[in-house]
Order: structure tokens, then sequence, then C-alpha cells
């Protein structure tokens, strides 16, 4: 991993998903974890967040849906402010996870739009 994409991976995670999230996952000193997030910031935002071919906006949508497709759950509270800071808005946030519940299911679909009424509810979106 270059140091470059690291760098600019660490910048691009700041500007999607905001200091406060970035410094919580950079806190930890172990070696285990140092080395995972040295691959994501170096990898998933320094060399693929970074690509020209699409929006931050439409990265964010793209990481929803698969997000909700692949059940994980734990990554999607993060990724939905995130998609909000690229500005997208409430309503193609939960579209997203509409349209989802015909491919990934309902059960999926239903937390994720769950857990969008959480956030949007803590941000102040949705009162």
């Amino acid at each position: 991993m270059e140091p470059k994409d690291i760098e600019a991976g660490l910048a691009i995670r700041r500007k999607v998903m905001g200091e406060q999230h970035v410094n919580k996952r950079q806190t930890s000193t172990d070696k285990y974890t140092l080395q995972q997030q040295e691959l994501v910031n170096g990898f998933s935002w320094g060399q693929i967040w970074t690509r020209p071919q699409l929006t931050l906006k439409e990265r964010s949508l793209v990481t929803l849906a698969f997000i909700c497709a692949a059940d994980r759950m734990d990554e999607l509270s993060g990724h939905i402010r995130g998609a909000l800071n690229n500005g997208a808005t409430p309503d193609e946030i939960v579209e997203v996870f509409v349209q989802g519940a015909v491919y990934c299911g309902f059960p999926s679909s239903n937390t994720a739009v769950r857990r969008c009424v959480e956030v949007f509810k803590e941000i102040g979106v949705l009162t």
C-alpha cells in the first residue's frame, strides 16, 4: 500500500464519514486494528472511493445497496450519514432500501429503513 493511497483515503473518508467517525476508528493502538485501518484507508477509501467514474453521492447510494444486500447492518448507520454528507436526500436513501426489498428481501430492507429512521432522528432530519 502506497502512503499516498492512505493519505488520500483518510482525506476522502473524513469528508464522507466525518471527523468523529474516522477519529473513533483510528484510536486503537494494537497492531491488528492499525493494520486493518491501513487497508481500509488505503484500498477502500484511497484506491476505490477516489476513482472519478462515480460521484461521491452515487458511490454512497451504491454502497448502501451493497450493505443491504450483504445484510451488513453494522456498517449501515455510518454510511447513511456519509450518503447525507455526499448530498443524498433522505428520500433517495430510503428508496434504495425500498427497492432492496425486491432483491435483498424484506428482512434486510425493513432493518435498513428502521436504521434510516434512527439516524434521521439522531441528526434532526426527521422528527
